[in-house]
């Protein structure tokens, strides 16, 4: 009976230690091109925002929303 209570402690915390791996390697992947060659991120797109109206505007404006 004791063997078996190990045994579960042991999967249960190889199982955790796995999946904090997994977690971590997902975080933040590395950017790839079509051969699967590490390449250079390209940067996040700049947020635009519109106003009431429909029209682009600076989005520190009052009343404007992201699109």
């Amino acid at each position: 009976m004791r063997s078996i209570a190990v045994f579960i402690a042991a999967l249960s915390l190889s199982t955790m230690a796995l999946s904090a791996m997994a977690s971590s390697a997902t975080a933040a992947p590395p950017c790839k091109d079509a051969k699967g060659k590490f390449i250079k991120c390209p940067p996040p797109k700049p947020v635009r925002c519109k106003d009431a109206k429909g029209k682009f505007a600076a989005c520190t404006a009052p009343g404007a929303k992201p699109i």
